[in-house]
């Protein structure tokens, strides 16, 4: 079974308003590039870019990610509402068709490179493989493991999920069993100005050197 890739960038970022009332969040830049183009470069170290094989999906200002995004993903546009994490693999379930997906949240910053390609070689295809970071105070998984933003979903889970607004964790990573995989590297949800200030102080201090998950 071959491998697609979404990256997640459909959300309003509410919480940095009002820097999103204009921008989408996955536009906000990070160390002199924007979220979501790290993103689709994390991606594309397992899957190549393009529109047949790496999708992006986008609900708020959604013109705006499909000029940024062009010719290099499948972009699925969400209306009325935005569908979620698991609501948006539901949306591409016929481009998908059949196939794993890699999944990579389009407001994480690392602070070195993850070994991307070693994530998605070394799974079984048959758990939900999901990256984690140690962070004992908002942990989501075991009271010690912290989601960082990238998962791998089989596609015989990914082709069951229906269009409508649900969450990854709601509808499949509580229900069923799941690899996780700690990364020894620095992960920041920018997902409220502190945690967006964080991120680029740490981006221009420097940070960035190889880390790769253990």
């Amino acid at each position: 079974m071959t491998l697609a890739a979404l990256v997640l960038a459909a959300g309003r970022g509410e919480r940095l308003r009002p820097l999103t009332d204009t921008t989408p969040k996955p536009l906000l830049t990070v160390g002199g590039t924007t979220l979501l183009d790290a993103a689709l470069a994390r991606v594309a170290a397992a899957v190549p870019l393009g529109p047949a094989d790496v999708a992006v999906n986008a609900h708020w200002l959604a013109d705006r990610i499909v000029a940024a995004v062009g010719d290099r993903a499948h972009v699925s546009v969400e209306t009325p509402v935005a569908l979620g994490t698991a609501g948006a693999v539901g949306a591409l379930r016929d481009w998908l068709g059949g196939r794993d997906v890699l999944i990579a949240n389009s407001d994480v910053w690392f602070g070195g490179p993850v070994d991307v390609r070693r994530f998605t070689d070394e799974w079984d295809r048959v758990r939900p493989r999901l990256l984690v970071v140690a962070d004992a105070e908002r942990p989501d998984f075991e009271q010690r493991w912290r989601f960082a933003g990238l998962s791998l979903l089989p596609g015989q889970i990914a082709s069951g999920l229906p269009a409508v607004p649900s969450g990854l964790y709601e509808a499949v990573w509580r229900r069923v069993p799941v690899e996780l995989i700690p990364a020894d590297v620095e992960a920041i949800d920018c997902g409220t100005p502190a945690d967006l200030a964080v991120a680029r102080a740490r981006a221009a201090a420097g940070a960035g050197a190889e880390a790769p998950f253990t």
